[in-house]
Formats: C-alpha cells, sequence, structure tokens
C-alpha cells in the first residue's frame, strides 16, 4: 500500500474497530491505552494484539476533548547536554516506563524567555502534568503556572513557596557544607569558580560566602565567575585567572565537576600538589571525580533519583487528586576524597 494511502487508512481505524478485533468493549480499549494497570493482563494482551495488527494510532486532540488532558507529561530542562539534567531525565523515564504517561522534553537553554515560550506551548497541548527545572521562573511564567489546570513538580531544589509538588535538596547548604569540608581539611584561604550563573549557582556562592564570612577567610579576590557556559576547558582558564588576582589561595570550591575537573589540570600543568598546596571540590559528584587521579571530592547529588521521585509523585497524584501536595527533600552528600585529603 502506497505510504500516503497507509496514513489514511490508519487515521480511519477508531476505537470500535479495534474493540471489535479484540472482542472487548470500546470501554475496556480506552481504559488499556490510558489505564492498563486496571484492566487485567488478558484483555491487554487482546488489545495490543489488536491495535498492532490494525495499525491503530491514538488520536491525542480527540483523548484531550473527551478527558480534558492528553497522556503527555511536559519536562523542561535548561540543558541537555549537561550530564546533571541526562541523569535527571534517566530517572524520568525509568518511573515513566510502563506506564500510559509520555515525556516530552523541552529545552529552556537557560533562557527565562524560552522557558515561558515551552510552558505556553505545552500548556495549549493540555498536559496530564508538568516538570520543571528550578524553582525560579519569570513573574510571567509563574501566572501562567499558577492558573494551569494540571498537576506538576517542581525539580532540582526546595523552597518555602511550592506551585505544587516539589522534589530537590538546598543548594545553599550543600555549598556551605562543601566550605566547612575544606575549612575542617585546613585550608585557610579558600576560593570559589563558578559558571554560567543562573540561580542555582548563585545560592551556591551565597552559602561558600556565608560560611568563609564566618570563619574570616572571605575575600572577593578569591571569587571567579562568568556568564559562559562551563566546561572543563573553562574550569581551568578560571583557576589560572584566580591565581593570578590572589596567588595565596590554598583551595578552591567549584560551581560543577566540569570547572573542578578543569581546575585539577592547571594545578598539574603549573605543577601545584593538588591536596597539599591545593584543594580541589566539585559539585554533583559525576564518574569522572572519583576516577580522577587524585579523585577529586564532591557534593553528590541524587539526579536519578530525583526525576524518577518527580515521576513518581506525579502519577500518584494524576491517579489519585486527593494525594496531598508533597516537597521531597532528598539532600546531599559531600564525598571527600584525594583531592582534599591535606596532610598536617
Amino acid at each position: 500500500m502506497p505510504n500516503h494511502l497507509r496514513k489514511l487508512y490508519f487515521l480511519q481505524i477508531k476505537i470500535s474497530d479495534v474493540a471489535k478485533e479484540a472482542g472487548v468493549s470500546a470501554m475496556t480499549v480506552s481504559r488499556v491505552l490510558r489505564e492498563p494497570d486496571k484492566v487485567s493482563a488478558k484483555a491487554r494482551d487482546k488489545v495490543r494484539a489488536a491495535i498492532d495488527k490494525l495499525g491503530y494510532v491514538p488520536d491525542p486532540a480527540a483523548s484531550a476533548l473527551a478527558t480534558g488532558r492528553t497522556n503527555v507529561i511536559g519536562f523542561i530542562v535548561p540543558s541537555v547536554t549537561n550530564n546533571v539534567f541526562s541523569d535527571v531525565l534517566s530517572g524520568v523515564y525509568k518511573a515513566a516506563e510502563g506506564t500510559e504517561w509520555q515525556i516530552q522534553l523541552g529545552n529552556s537553554r537557560y533562557s527565562p524567555l524560552e522557558e515561558e515560550r515551552l510552558v505556553r506551548t505545552f500548556l495549549s497541548q493540555r498536559p496530564a502534568g508538568l516538570i520543571l527545572s528550578g524553582i525560579d521562573q519569570s513573574s510571567e511564567t509563574l501566572a501562567l503556572l499558577r492558573r494551569a489546570s494540571c498537576r506538576m513538580v517542581q525539580i532540582m531544589e526546595t523552597g518555602p513557596d511550592p506551585l505544587d509538588m516539589m522534589v530537590g535538596f538546598s543548594h545553599l547548604d550543600a555549598a556551605r557544607a562543601a566550605t566547612r569540608h575544606l575549612i575542617e581539611a585546613g585550608y585557610v584561604r579558600p576560593g570559589f569558580l563558578a559558571a554560567r550563573l543562573d540561580p542555582r549557582t548563585q545560592r551556591r556562592l551565597e552559602g561558600f560566602r556565608d560560611v568563609t564570612r564566618r570563619a574570616g577567610c572571605l575575600s572577593d579576590e578569591r571569587i571567579v565567575t562568568t556568564p559562559k557556559p562551563s566546561s572543563v576547558t573553562l574550569g581551568g582558564l578560571l583557576m589560572a585567572d584566580l591565581l593570578a588576582r590572589a596567588p595565596e589561595t590554598d583551595a578552591v570550591l567549584c560551581n560543577n565537576d566540569d570547572l573542578a575537573l578543569g581546575a585539577l589540570f592547571e594545578c598539574q600543568r603549573r605543577g601545584i600538589d593538588v591536596p597539599q598546596a591545593m584543594g580541589i571540590c566539585g559539585f554533583n559528584d559525576l564518574e569522572m571525580m572519583a576516577a580522577a587521579n587524585p579523585s577529586i571530592s564532591s557534593v553528590r547529588t541524587f539526579r536519578q533519583e530525583m526525576g524518577k521521585t518527580a515521576m513518581d509523585m506525579l502519577i500518584a497524584a494524576l491517579r489519585n487528586p486527593d494525594n496531598p501536595v508533597e516537597t521531597v527533600d532528598l539532600g546531599y552528600q559531600v564525598m571527600a576524597r584525594g583531592s582534599t585529603a591535606r596532610q598536617a
């Protein structure tokens, strides 16, 4: 059959045709498509066999008109190349596997305007729910979300005023803990390296400032930031800049692991002993931190668990609207390794 005729044929297949082929009611077919867990395995197998045989493709527009929503979960992330968000996405897909819910991904590229555009697009499609990165949406986006009729989860951090549900951790407290680790390890002139400067980065910097101020070792000369996207190469450049501005620096907290690895490479190029002359701590604890030589201390964040928890919370809320609104704090863990193992 020619492709254009095949497409027309598929469009003509209806739920009633699938029901007749499977020997079940149209309601059973609809339930298999929307709530498969509520249908027996035998009936599911019959319906799916009929769907495969007839080539039936559900019409999302018709479903939205009938139920007031689609089976789509919109997920907006600021980056699709950052390993942090790849891990979160992996957790989301893991939780969605085998359910009726489909994930539709949007990349805001750290732009509030692009995030607003994506929210408008998703809401126009009547999604079942939304997963949003962060708690710093623009006022226009917040207004859209507060008027939205779907359930939603904000991820990556926790805050005092959730739109609905929330799962994450405190970046402020995590940075405080990492900074305290450096000071307790014996470093007395710590610095801070950061790229991108998104709101989560700003909170990490605030945590670093808070602890170093209290310890009497805060110096703006030892804080080097840039709005450029993060990379290992950039980490080396920022480390070089820091050492030119404040050569007395004896430790550095990096906003992420890319920068920490670049900082380590720059120290090795210069013959600076890590950890004796320079301590290095990253943030997120990607696999490369433990694999580096020396291994690099970092703040472990539970990214895949965050994505899975967010999706599990959303599915539970969609299946039972009476579920209480939740805020889940997954916490963090400072992973002390060779790069901060200074010997007295």
